[in-house]
């Protein structure tokens, strides 16, 4: 199953670590990402597309564990199917 996942918060060192290897806690694969700091290196933003192993996964569990890493690292992690993210964004 292919999600999107969106990261956006203060810039911190590890952000980038943290959901990478919460992903591959789960046997998720990370198809393609971008990043970048917005303003004046204040603001982290990153997306990525990532497709999930449902069998080592499920959809939930791993909202679940990017939720918690996001707290952690105080930014906002969102997981959305990718259907349902091109869905929203059909005109």
């Amino acid at each position: 199953m292919k999600c999107v996942i969106s990261v956006l918060g203060k810039d911190r060192s590890g952000i980038v670590a943290a959901v990478a290897t919460t992903l591959a806690e789960c046997e998720a694969n990370i198809d393609d990402i971008s990043q970048t700091i917005l303003g004046e290196g204040s603001i982290f933003s990153m997306t990525m597309l990532v497709t999930l192993v449902p069998e080592a996964c499920d959809f939930n569990t791993v909202q679940e564990k990017l939720e918690a890493v996001g707290e952690e690292l105080g930014v906002q992690v969102i997981i959305q199917r990718e259907d349902v993210f091109q869905f929203m964004y059909k005109i």
